[in-house]
């Protein structure tokens, strides 16, 4: 019996000078390059993911706050997979299994299916395109609601970005957003949003730094046809950038500074940039004097969401 990964089934797409290789597990986009260059930090296929690194986000992305919310007036409590800070974090699809049910030389069809269970008790058909052409590599994320009652939904990708040699303190990054949510420093619950200060400010492109950022920015900039586009560049101005449409009106960005410091493998060697269709904790609207943008779908009805990663 052939060996199969610890990552899952490999999906290899080409397009002129650019490969993407998608994993099964988690729907995970393992590797992208371009003319041979990391557009993202990539990962072994027989390797367990490390923590999010590519995956698909569903039902929600980021954290629920204790692993508790309300929902149509019943309460949930989820398990907590972000022990330290004691969290549900980053959905229930990570390590699902996702079949193929359309491939091509340059795109890949994956579907799986989130199961009723204990926090979340309704069933959503997740399906996921992932197609390479001349403008980068496109993810689309649909969500049917196969369910008899409402399902609260939120999505998003979790790629760590590359700009090029060096470590994210070298790059230039370029975020148009004005508005940044506040965290607590120790278990990042989400307190209060306001304007970016000049910490957080990227409208216009600047060095990273040293500056730590494990943030989610709303408020965003987008161009004419409704696309906001984040770019992180490096000295040369190479490097790569992310785009998506109105349906994820937030954007987590984390600076990826590990316990260990720069003695730790992967300390700040790339910009996890993650667009969302909802804030932190979004399953907690009530809580906050902001709208954090939660998704309710209706029985048999569906949400979709996109995003295209380029190089620059």
């Amino acid at each position: 019996m052939a060996h199969l990964p610890a990552s899952g089934i490999q999906h290899t797409l080409r397009h002129g000078n650019c490969e993407a290789v998608v994993a099964s597990v988690g729907a995970s986009l393992r590797s992208l390059t371009h003319a041979g260059r990391n557009l993202v930090v990539p990962f072994a296929a027989d390797e367990v993911r490390p923590a999010y690194r590519g995956a698909t986000l569903v039902p929600w992305p980021n954290r629920i706050v204790d692993g508790r919310y309300v929902f149509a007036g019943v309460e949930h409590k989820l398990a907590l997979t972000e022990p330290d800070r004691r969290h549900a974090l980053h959905g229930l699809g990570a390590w699902l299994d996702y079949d193929a049910v359309d491939k091509g030389s340059d795109h890949v069809t994956l579907t799986a299916t989130i199961e009723p269970q204990t926090g979340y008790p309704w069933r959503v058909r997740v399906t996921t395109t992932f197609t390479l052409g001349d403008d980068g590599l496109t993810q689309s994320v649909r969500a049917e609601n196969l369910s008899a009652h409402p399902v609260p939904f939120g999505t998003g990708p979790h790629p760590y970005l590359v700009a090029g040699e060096g470590t994210v303190d070298d790059w230039t990054l370029e975020l148009p957003a004005s508005d940044v949510l506040s965290v607590t420093p120790d278990r990042l619950i989400p307190t209060t949003l306001g304007p970016v200060d000049a910490a957080f400010d990227f409208r216009t492109p600047r060095q990273i730094g040293a500056t730590e950022i494990d943030h989610a920015f709303t408020a965003l900039q987008a161009d004419a046809a409704g696309v906001a586009t984040v770019r992180v560049t490096d000295a040369a101005g190479r490097g790569v950038g992310i785009a998506w449409d109105a349906a994820c009106p937030w954007v987590q960005v984390h600076t990826a500074d590990l316990p260990g410091g720069p003695a730790q493998p992967g300390h700040r060697g790339g910009l996890a940039v993650e667009p969302m269709t909802c804030a932190p904790d979004a399953f907690n609207a009530p809580r906050y004097d902001f709208d954090p943008g939660l998704l309710v779908i209706e029985p048999g009805a569906v949400a979709e969401a996109g995003w295209r990663i380029f190089a620059i």
